[in-house]
């Protein structure tokens, strides 16, 4: 009997023996890929937390020197995120704010450099569309009507359609383009949100000032000044 059952260990060892020998690398190959892709994912997440942690510092940083107007120090901040940080969504921000302390401090050209990367190396759609909105205007303010307009046709996200045409309509209108400027105008005001608009005219700020909609209403308010101003009356586009 001990001898039956050494044969019978003898030959499970044996058969163990020829499945590793046949499969043993493969099996080992696939472990080590499984551990080296999980040690890589957690990798992965290590470096993006301690990313965005940096990148955080640096932005907080960057808004103090914005707020005391120090146009040396914003430049130099902003270049070191956009050098180590590009990817993170601080860089993007860092961008638009930094544009805005650039201006107010005259420096229009260095504003524009800023607004440029942010549309053209943003991570986010949304910020891209924010950068070319802002670029849009700055570049308008510099009389450069057709870079300004170039920024504008790039593709917008849905959310942003009606403001890249009412700056579309600005800009025309600043080129003496009025039936252009007109048509966008109208794109816009088209493009806002029905649920915004009530009757036939437009409420008081202080009307819808406690409403979601408010926002949405001025500007629309806003366009039909606009629209007036080029000779369409929008109560006539009205039902």
């Amino acid at each position: 009997m001990d001898k039956a059952l050494d044969l019978e260990e003898q030959e499970q060892l044996e058969r163990l023996r020829h499945f590793w020998n046949t499969y043993g690398t493969l099996i080992s190959a696939v472990v080590i890929i499984a551990a080296l892709i999980i040690l890589g994912w957690n990798g992965w997440q290590w470096y993006q937390r301690r990313q965005a942690m940096q990148a955080a510092v640096l932005y907080d940083e960057l808004e103090s020197v914005v707020n005391a107007g120090q146009a040396d120090r914003i430049k130099d901040v902003l270049a070191s995120m956009q050098k180590n940080y590009a990817r993170t969504i601080y860089a993007q921000q860092a961008g638009l704010i930094a544009a805005k302390g650039l201006q107010d401090k005259g420096q229009s050209d260095q504003a524009r450099a800023a607004l440029a990367w942010v549309a053209n190396n943003g991570k986010d759609q949304g910020y891209r569309a924010i950068g070319r909105l802002r670029l849009a205007s700055a570049l308008l303010d510099a009389k450069q009507y057709d870079q300004a307009l170039a920024q504008l046709n790039a593709d917008m996200p849905k959310p942003f359609e009606a403001l890249a045409a009412d700056r579309k309509g600005d800009i025309e209108l600043a080129r003496g383009q009025r039936a252009q400027a007109r048509a966008d105008y109208l794109k816009a005001w088209k493009s806002m949100s029905q649920a915004a608009h009530t009757n036939d005219r437009c409420l008081t700020p202080q009307a819808w000032k406690d409403t979601t909609s408010a926002l949405v209403q001025d500007y629309r308010c806003a366009i039909e000044i606009k629209l007036n101003a080029v000779g369409l009356d929008p109560a006539s586009l009205k039902p």
